[in-house]
């Protein structure tokens, strides 16, 4: 059940133009200039911006208290379903390229896939990639290299806590971190790109607030770039602030608004929705921001109107209760152990982590998220789908992924064009490094559940020194082109030591992904009879994948023994009745549709059994997925002769040394008599 609040009375709507936009000449060209430069003097690696813990609610799960929606083994998928693997590569990080040393931690690694390209950005310094050889073709450069010659702090501080999107829509990059100072002023510089090359030039802004805009989180929609803050005076935390950019406007590097809603210290570490795919949400959708609550998630609607900023709102929470879960850590710092070292790794359990992916399938919409909860002795990652955000959201499916001891954390959703959804995190125990693996599932395996775990690298050094920063979040990402592929990136350590870490980026795909996937369904009416002739099944096969059939697509029904063709057909269809039975076509089936219905003629023997099992089997087209080409129908068969049906039951519960009785009912469903002979019934009753 989802219980509805009111706007809290605490937010403050706040409307305001940008600081500063520009447009800049193209990023491969302020490169050149940056690396001819004077370079600034070096800094000493040092921690960045100081973890804010944000503080927590009471009423969650004590920790001593079982996960009920613990996943302790990973289902493993049929070896043609599983996702494979494709790019397994370093992104930024010590030594990568040679000359790079890191600057600071955590990296708050993350990236996002283009059209050709992938930009990943850790911290201070972003690289460009190409996706196909994986080859680095710009970079890395400091963030800040971006805003050369904008002016302003966006040009002269390189202060991190970066953002990299990818506006699926519009085929655009959009880049941003933050430019503060300790006592202001803070800005929010925010860069999109004007092709779908992100080494061409960039629609530049800058954006202010009246406070520390700390953990900035974006999120791409139709009508709005929207991000979220957890905003800080001093050290006191503020509240959360939930803005929308004008897209449009810095599409077309116009002068550009943002509206905000400043809340109360209540309402903390928000995350906007970001869109995957390219089918937008319904026309007039607010975009959907989450946090969690006690055991709960909290669903806020944010509708924009740029024209009349007044007029926009952010109403909610609708409360969603779920599973009892209890942050890692207490959602506190330092509690994830490492193998060879006495240094705990941060957990920021205190919040969701980036992304809430947002995908419409026409049918339906579906909202992903993760965060880091305590399992018993260890930790894991707690993933939710939720649908019909934009009426009464239901929880689809929820489940911690916790397989085995190990510290799972850090963790980063995202759902294909499909219906796969891959989870990677970070994994570490006292008997590992901190590693980087990946789970998912497809729409066949068992609801909320993941499949086997994989690994994409095996970390080989622990963090050491008392550093215990880590994350402070990952990405994972879907490609634009084919909508399949998933682009994982976070963080981990080729050898013990601190601020020298390593990233790494992998993608990887689900077989079944936008390929035809037929199923069949075989069905009859009421029961056959002994001797009976024309009885029939209907036959109909469906494309449940994601591309249109290409190819000849066979229908087999064997039939059990019992039963006979004597027709078979169907418009479309052509059909010979073997045994088996086999019907052909070879016109394209799109997805989402069925074929015209089969029509199966059987006679019944005289003799056949009293209940029988056909099956029908589906094959060709190019479908990748054999779990689903069969269907079962089992079929009565009313005998000639009796045919004697017990039935036994019994009334309430029986109770330890009372008396019990059961009823045991015989019926004769047969067209003829018993011939008179003693009828048994014999019930061998149970210690």
């Amino acid at each position: 059940m989802a219980c509805l609040a009111v706007p809290s009375p605490a937010q403050v709507l706040i409307t305001r133009p940008d600081e500063h936009h520009d447009v800049s000449p193209a990023l491969r060209d302020l490169v050149i200039q940056a690396d001819t430069a004077a370079r600034p003097v070096e800094v000493a690696p040092h921690e960045a911006e100081p973890l804010r813990i944000i503080p927590l609610p009471d009423g969650f799960k004590p920790a001593s208290e079982p996960d009920s929606v613990q996943q302790r083994t990973a289902i493993t998928a049929p070896v043609g379903l599983a996702p494979s693997t494709i790019n397994n590569f370093d992104g930024i990080g010590q030594g990568v390229p040679p000359s790079f040393s890191p600057c600071c931690a955590p990296p708050d690694t993350n990236g996002a896939v283009g059209l050709t390209q992938y930009v990943q950005w850790v911290n201070l310094s972003f690289a460009v990639f190409d996706k196909t050889t994986t080859n680095m073709v710009l970079g890395p450069v400091n963030g800040n290299t971006l805003w050369s010659g904008f002016g302003g702090p966006c040009e002269t501080n390189n202060n991190g806590d970066p953002m990299v999107v990818y506006d699926k829509l519009a085929d655009r990059w959009v880049l941003s971190q933050f430019a503060v100072s300790l006592n202001g002023p803070f800005l929010q510089c925010v860069s999109v790109s004007t092709t779908s090359d992100a080494t061409g030039t960039y629609n530049r802004y800058s954006f202010s607030y009246s406070s520390f805009d700390d953990y900035p989180k974006m999120g791409v929609w139709p009508d709005a770039y929207y991000v979220t803050f957890n905003m800080f005076g001093g050290i006191s935390f503020v509240g959360a602030d939930v803005c929308a950019y004008d897209r449009n406007a810095m599409l077309n590097g116009q002068p550009a608004t943002q509206v905000c809603f400043q809340q109360g210290p209540s309402v903390a570490s928000l995350l906007p929705s970001d869109l995957d795919g390219h089918t937008p949400p319904p026309a007039g959708s607010p975009n959907f921001v989450m946090n969690f609550g006690a055991n709960s998630l909290n669903l806020y609607k944010f509708h924009v109107d740029f024209a009349t900023p007044a007029n926009s709102t952010f109403t909610g929470p609708v409360n969603i209760p779920v599973a009892p879960f209890t942050p890692l850590c207490n959602g506190g710092r330092g509690c994830v152990p490492q193998l060879g070292d006495t240094t705990q790794l941060d957990s920021l359990a205190d919040r969701l982590m980036h992304r809430l992916a947002y995908r419409n399938f026409g049918d339906h919409e579906s909202l992903v998220v993760n965060h880091t909860v305590a399992v018993n002795l260890n930790s894991g990652v707690r993933w939710y789908e939720i649908q019909n955000p934009g009426g009464t959201p239901v929880v689809a499916q929820q489940s911690t992924f916790a397989p085995d001891s190990s510290f799972r954390w850090m963790g980063s959703i995202a759902m294909d064009s499909t219906g796969d959804i891959a989870l990677g995190y970070s994994v570490s125990s006292l008997d590992i490094f901190p590693s980087i693996a990946f789970t998912g599932r497809t729409p066949d395996d068992p609801a909320s559940t993941m499949g086997a775990e994989t690994t994409v690298i095996t970390g080989a050094g622990a963090q050491t020194g008392n550093l215990t920063r880590w994350g402070d979040y990952s990405a994972m990402q879907v490609d634009p082109v084919d909508d399949c592929t998933f682009w994982y990136t976070t963080e981990y350590l080729k050898t013990s030591g601190n601020f020298n870490w390593n990233t790494r980026i992998a993608s990887f795909k689900f077989p079944g992904c936008n390929q035809p996937d037929l199923k069949p369904a075989l069905s009859h009416a009421g029961n056959f009879t002994q001797g009976q002739t024309g009885a029939t099944y209907t036959l109909t096969v469906k494309n449940v994948g994601g591309k249109t059939t290409v190819g000849t697509v066979t229908v087999t029904d064997p039939l059990p023994a019992g039963l006979t063709a004597t027709a078979a057909g169907g418009t479309g269809w052509t059909c010979v009745l073997g045994p088996p039975v086999s019907c052909t076509r070879s016109d394209g089936l799109a997805p989402e549709a069925s074929y015209p219905s089969i029509t199966l003629t059987v006679n019944v023997a005289s003799d056949a059994p009293g209940q029988v099992t056909n099956t029908a089997t589906v094959s060709g087209g190019g479908d990748q997925n054999p779990d689903n080409d069969s269907s079962s129908d089992q079929t009565r068969v009313i005998q000639l002769g009796p045919d004697p049906e017990i039935v036994k039951t019994h009334t309430g519960n029986f109770t330890q040394g009372q008396p019990g009785s059961y009823t045991i009912a015989i019926t004769n469903t047969g067209l003829s008599a018993t011939d008179g002979t003693v009828v048994t019934v014999t019930d061998t009753l149970r210690d």
